[in-house]
């Protein structure tokens, strides 16, 4: 079982199992568990939340799932109106290389006043 977390977090499960789902379509429930540190029925509800609304669908192939996201699937919140999953996405999905070679910068796309 993972380890407990209290507090807020920035990054919602939700989007979490998404972004293990786009970094590998055929992944499989227990691994996006412990990636996500959750448990596989938190895992197992939160993929149900997503097919359900349209975000996500899957094939099985025998013993194996493969995901497909939907990347033009509009963000509920009003916050993020119009808003594509694919974007949330691009910022959560990065090749392995990628998240080692790049540090990440002093000030976000708010500029320095906003990140401090």
């Amino acid at each position: 079982m993972p380890e407990p977390h209290t507090g807020w977090t920035f990054i919602t499960n939700h989007a979490r199992v998404l972004a293990a789902i786009a970094d590998n379509p055929n992944v499989r429930i227990r691994d996006i568990a412990a990636h996500c540190r959750l448990t596989d029925r938190a895992v197992q509800r939160i993929i149900s939340d997503l097919e359900q609304d349209g975000y996500l669908s899957h094939t099985r192939d025998g013993r194996t799932n493969t995901y497909r996201i939907e990347p033009d699937k509009v963000l509920r919140h009003p916050a993020e109106a119009g808003l594509p999953v694919a974007s949330l996405l691009s910022l959560l999905v990065q090749d392995e290389t990628e998240r080692v070679r790049k540090p990440v910068t002093q000030y976000g796309r708010f500029g320095s006043s906003a990140v401090k």
